[in-house]
């Protein structure tokens, strides 16, 4: 007979970050969310090459609160020296659990920088009851849980602080940008380069295309000179005196056939026509 599954998940179930939750606490960069109260939150964590952790960390009205930061220095002073990995914040180097302490002075810190909020680092196995552990931390210092002595009357206690759930205090030391180098590698760099090279590409084509096919624009005509202006004038104002009157040369080019007629030996007679007419000398006789 086949028993029925543990109703128990196996894995703790992990929440998304908010925008207000811390990037990284101590060495420890934020993953996801585990559980939360009013006093802190429970976060999945995990170093530079190690293993993920469990941090619990204080929020801004716990973490103000001297009495809750006793509370919590307590419950881990409690724990078994194993199950702590490291543990950091205001008022927790003392105690059983102090070597655990990582403290950060090496940070910048300014007169006008707040104390740290408490947190602690343990160590996580992804089971819920890791978690349920985490829960009751907290539980023990918000007092949730607490059983009242004698009878209740009177008004409900709470907590001055219980609306103050702020993040705690936090800093980042040093900042990403100049510490983390595996922001972006070799493929993305070069992803990058192809992208430039080809939108570059585009746009010299779209140039390309754009200018050629704008019409040819046909040069000016020339500006005539005043000089050629007045010889133009001249010529054109009198057709009928240089049509109506032959030159000289056009006289003489009327005869050629006379002239070719005639041999190169000089003859006596005198040619008959006009011997006044231009362009025909008669030859001197001979004694």
């Amino acid at each position: 007979m086949t028993q029925p599954p543990d109703p128990t998940p196996e894995y703790a179930e992990h929440h998304p970050l908010l925008p207000e939750d811390p990037v990284r606490v101590g060495d420890f960069w934020i993953d996801s969310r585990l559980a939360e109260s009013p006093a802190g939150v429970v976060y999945c964590a995990h170093a530079d090459g190690s293993d993920p952790v469990m941090l619990i960390h204080l929020r801004d009205g716990a973490a103000s609160d001297p009495a809750a930061r006793a509370r919590f220095s307590g419950e881990i002073n409690a724990m078994h020296i194993d199950t702590v990995v490291a543990r950091g914040g205001q008022d927790q180097d003392e105690g059983r659990m102090a070597v655990r302490f990582r403290d950060e002075d090496d940070d910048p810190i300014v007169a006008s920088h707040r104390p740290l909020a408490p947190w602690v680092a343990l160590a996580f196995s992804g089971s819920p009851k890791a978690v349920a552990e985490a829960q009751r931390v907290l539980a023990a210092v918000d007092l949730v849980h607490t059983p009242q002595l004698g009878s209740p009357a009177g008004p409900d206690f709470q907590m001055h602080w219980w609306q103050n759930i702020r993040p705690g205090t936090w800093r980042m030391w040093p900042l990403p940008w100049p510490g983390r180098k595996d922001r972006a590698g070799w493929l993305s760099l070069l992803t990058s380069f192809l992208l430039m090279l080809l939108i570059a590409s585009v746009a010299v084509l779209l140039a390309i295309l754009v200018f050629q096919n704008q019409q040819k624009v046909s040069p000016p005509a020339p500006v005539p000179s005043s000089e050629s202006a007045t010889g133009s004038g001249s010529g054109s104002g009198s057709p009928s005196q240089s049509s109506g009157e032959p030159s000289s040369g056009e006289s003489s080019s009327g005869e050629p056939s006379e002239l070719e007629s005639r041999s190169d030996t000089p003859s006596m007679e005198q040619p008959s026509g006009d011997s006044s007419g231009p362009g025909s000398p008669s030859p001197e006789r001979k004694l």
